[in-house]
């Protein structure tokens, strides 16, 4: 529950789809496991996959073999490690232009207000992300997934960005666009801003269709008038 009558410390954000859209390099990546291992891979079924860790991704791909197969712990290491060589071969061509609309003008009135700013995500290769994108002085904290044990819907990873920042949890806003990112957000007891479709985030404090819709005056209001 966010914390009453006070105000907002701190914006802690997703980066998968909220600061840049890398889902379509992980779609690429995951499809080409897929295919070696003759496994039925759609993009409908790789929305399944946006905001949950790399093994738990390459488990729920498997479950879609037709004729079930029984992997080592060795082996889903290795596959889990290839899908990760591909994926970063594809985000070496990501650049600053790929940051979501919207965004930069976010980030730049989030710090003339003072706000704290961090990211929380579920990729391990979110400081070569916010690196490619040349944004690594805009965010004061980045946890990713080599700093925690576990994984969204689980609130550890921005309960860890709210410590690091030295924030309330109550008074930080949590930028997300998967449901299983806005279940840990809530469980962290923050105040959840959804980008995406409104049907799906029924649980999220603030529904944004797009990220060119978030903007400080936006999410200062929502905040005001819940609390």
């Amino acid at each position: 529950m966010t914390t009453t009558g006070l105000p907002i410390q701190a914006f802690i954000f997703d980066l998968d789809g909220v600061i840049t859209d890398t889902a379509e390099h992980h779609y690429l990546a995951w499809k080409a496991i897929a295919d070696e291992l003759h496994i039925p891979f759609t993009r409908q079924f790789n929305e399944n996959l946006k905001g949950v860790s790399r093994m738990d991704s390459l488990r729920l791909l498997l479950s879609q073999a037709e004729t079930p197969v029984d992997y080592t712990a060795e082996q889903l290491e290795e596959l889990a490690q290839w899908k990760n060589r591909i994926y970063q071969e594809l985000i070496e061509q990501i650049i600053p232009a790929d940051i979501l609309p919207g965004i930069p003008e976010l980030l730049a009135e989030l710090k003339r207000q003072g706000m704290r700013t961090a990211i929380a995500s579920a990729s391990k290769n979110a400081f070569t992300v916010i690196g490619r994108l040349k944004l690594m002085d805009a965010f004061d904290v980045i946890v990713d997934a080599a700093e925690i044990k576990n994984t969204k819907p689980d609130p550890e990873v921005f309960l860890k960005a709210a410590e690091l920042l030295q924030v309330e949890p109550g008074c930080s806003i949590g930028v997300e666009d998967a449901v299983a990112g806005v279940q840990a957000i809530k469980a962290a007891g923050m105040f959840a801003v959804a980008i995406g479709a409104k049907e799906a985030f029924s649980h999220a404090d603030l529904v944004l269709g797009s990220t060119s819709e978030l903007t400080w005056s936006t999410v200062s209001e929502a905040w005001s008038a819940r609390n």
